[in-house]
């Protein structure tokens, strides 16, 4: 991976807990630079962004001291997901990883070409979120 693609997830991955860029803004930086999705592993502490060819970097999570719970409650990460939708007052980035956590989420795949989030639960149980048109 080159040094401006990896720079753009960089900074695209700074900027979501920074505070400073929303996920449709992130989504149209990534996909402008190339990359096609995205995985973030909570169990790893790692984020993962893909270009078509196979060509991938991963970046380092900011700790986090928020577990992930055993059972996967989705009305619970759907609830985390609509809040940053809605970017409801005192909404964050870590906030919304502290929430899906303890919900029982152990990571996310965010697919551009399929427009689509799928939230994974440490018993490979799911939550599909469609990006809203």
């Amino acid at each position: 991976m080159d040094d401006q693609l990896t720079a753009t997830a960089r900074k695209c991955l700074d900027a979501a807990y920074a505070g400073t860029m929303d996920f449709p803004s992130i989504v149209r930086q990534l996909m402008d630079a190339g990359f096609e999705g995205y995985d973030v592993d909570y169990r790893r502490g790692t984020s993962t962004y893909f270009r078509a060819n196979g060509d991938h970097v991963e970046l380092a999570l900011p700790a986090s001291h928020t577990n992930i719970a055993a059972a996967f409650d989705a009305h619970a990460v759907e609830q985390a997901v609509r809040d940053a939708q809605n970017q409801v007052p005192g909404y964050t980035y870590l906030g919304f990883s502290a929430r899906v956590r303890s919900a029982g989420c152990a990571g996310y795949m965010v697919s551009f070409s399929g427009r689509r989030v799928v939230y994974f639960g440490r018993t490979a149980e799911t939550h599909v979120e469609h990006f809203p048109r």
